[in-house]
């Protein structure tokens, strides 16, 4: 079974979607939420569905809304395209190391912004569901301590987004257009 059927078959996935923005249902967000987050955490080790999966929430919402989570918590007050919140500080690693999985039974949390990634995906010439999937894996990634703060933290990153997209079929976000 491909790594797209078995998303669509995980119905225990420990993703919980909030939708404050409608566009976001009809785009499917619960749908691309559950199979980037089943995709990230199979990636990562992690058991990807029942109770022993760690909980992530998502909250689908507007650039109104992120903006304000935006300079809130960063102190910029302008939307972005997605926001993430992990449950644990992330332990100390060498530049480029692949970060130690969190012990908890939460990652954390995630905003992503309808406006932003529809924005975004018209402009990159890619469909909404692929960019919103890449957005959720980079920001579940986050949640799980990797970040792009430097050079060789960035390549680390980017390469973990690439194999977990690439099993769901999704073109390399970083390729040259």
């Amino acid at each position: 079974m491909s790594d797209r059927a078995l998303s669509a078959a995980a119905p225990d996935t420990p993703v919980d979607v909030v939708i404050e923005d409608e566009r976001w249902q009809e785009a499917g967000l619960k749908a691309l939420a559950a199979r980037a987050a089943t995709a990230t955490l199979r990636h990562l080790g992690l058991p990807s569905a029942g109770e022993d999966a760690p909980e992530i929430v998502v909250m689908g919402c507007d650039d109104d809304r992120i903006a304000a989570l935006n300079a809130d918590f960063r102190g910029k007050p302008q939307p972005t395209n997605v926001l993430s919140w992990p449950s644990a500080d992330p332990a100390p690693r060498a530049p480029g190391a692949v970060p130690a999985l969190p012990d908890a039974d939460e990652l954390g949390d995630i905003a992503i912004s309808y406006d932003t990634c529809a924005r975004e995906a018209a402009a990159q010439g890619k469909p909404l569901a692929d960019h919103a999937t890449h957005l959720l894996v980079h920001a579940i990634l986050h949640l799980a301590g990797y970040d792009h703060e430097d050079d060789a933290d960035a390549d680390t990153m980017e390469d973990a987004e690439r194999a977990i997209l690439a099993r769901l079929d999704i073109p390399d976000p970083y390729r040259e257009h």
